[in-house]
């Protein structure tokens, strides 16, 4: 019988792309499927403050083992915006479109050379009473344009380095998996989980 671990999300982008990484190693529960319908808030300053924040507060409120992720974009040229503000840059939280429309705009006229960025995961496991966190990261540039339709969130203008000159939103699910921030986040989590 496979464990059970909550997932703080209730996004279904990221519970899809969390529970193809995870495979079949546990049985991945999202906020819903534990009748947990709060607005939980990030409030923190950080992205590791977010993923810690959600997953106490499952644990503490529902009793489950959880873990939780926040990821930012990290764009050197704007001194490390959106980062933690990445789901809200445009004004409205979860509006890609708006986000990405701020991002292009801010970096009217910027050289290609000096568009570099990475997208950053930090997962924070509550479990047995213990915290653990892991962290996941992949440098690329930010395109002038949308490339691709594909993935979420900036995905369509972020070119990482180690592709083919893809964007993430040009990749199938499992090329993007293998090298993206949370990819590398989550395998660090399945990897502590196997070895307990």
């Amino acid at each position: 019988m496979l464990k059970k671990i909550v997932f703080a999300t209730n996004n279904a982008h990221k519970l899809d792309e969390l529970r193809q990484i995870m495979g079949h190693s546990y049985q991945v529960l999202s906020l819903a499927d534990i009748n947990c319908h709060d607005d939980i808030p990030e409030t923190e300053s950080t992205i590791e403050g977010n993923a810690r924040i959600k997953a106490e507060y499952v644990k503490q409120h529902y009793g489950y083992d959880c873990f939780s992720d926040d990821t930012g974009l990290e764009i050197d040229a704007l001194g490390g915006e959106p980062g933690v503000m990445s789901a809200r840059y445009g004004g409205v939280a979860h509006d890609s479109e708006r986000n990405i429309d701020k991002v292009l705009r801010l970096m009217d006229g910027i050289p290609m050379e000096r568009r570099t960025a990475h997208f950053r995961t930090v997962i924070c496991l509550i479990q047995d009473g213990q915290e653990h966190t892991f962290e996941g990261r992949v440098e690329g540039h930010i395109l002038t344009e949308r490339h691709g339709t594909g993935g979420f969130g900036y995905d369509s203008i972020f070119r990482p380095l180690e592709a083919d000159g893809s964007t993430f939103a040009q990749m199938t699910p499992e090329q993007k998996n293998a090298i993206s921030h949370r990819g590398r986040a989550v395998a660090a989590l399945v990897a502590y989980l196997q070895d307990k």
